[in-house]
């Protein structure tokens, strides 16, 4: 394998898929500090603080879509970081690619709407590429 070799189109679609899961994350988490925590709970005063036992509203509802959101922000960190190894390791493609595979498959329950659907697709899409990827076979002449 020559050191210019490099699963390119997993690592472009691992990379796109991470930055759309990361994206996903932070407007979950902005949306929950906005709507819930600023807008909802500020009307209803120092009660709206546990939101009167209604799921999804003031301070429960705040840290619940926070959470998620800096959930959803953590999986899309890790499937870049693992797109950026992926590029300059790549003899461990398939370590990678499954990090990629797991990471884009639980965005979909952390928060990033599996980075709004497309950052889903894209990250499965690059880590099988990944895990499947095989150097071209060069042959040098002595």
């Amino acid at each position: 394998m020559t050191l210019t070799e490099k699963p390119t189109a997993a690592y472009l679609l691992s990379l796109i898929g991470g930055l759309f899961i990361l994206l996903g994350g932070g407007m979950t988490s902005m949306m929950g500090a906005f709507w819930f925590g600023g807008m909802m709970g500020g009307y209803r005063g120092w009660g709206g603080m546990m939101g009167y036992g209604v799921p999804g509203y003031g301070m429960m509802g705040w840290l619940g879509f926070g959470l998620f959101g800096i959930l959803g922000i953590v999986f899309g960190v890790i499937v870049i970081i693992s797109a950026v190894m992926l590029s300059s390791k790549p003899q461990e493609h398939s370590t990678w690619g499954m990090l990629i595979v797991v990471f884009s498959a639980l965005s979909i329950f952390g928060g990033a709407m599996g980075g709004l659907s497309v950052g889903l697709a894209l990250g499965l899409v690059g880590g099988i590429l990944a895990v499947t990827w095989k150097p071209k076979q060069t042959q040098t002449t002595t």
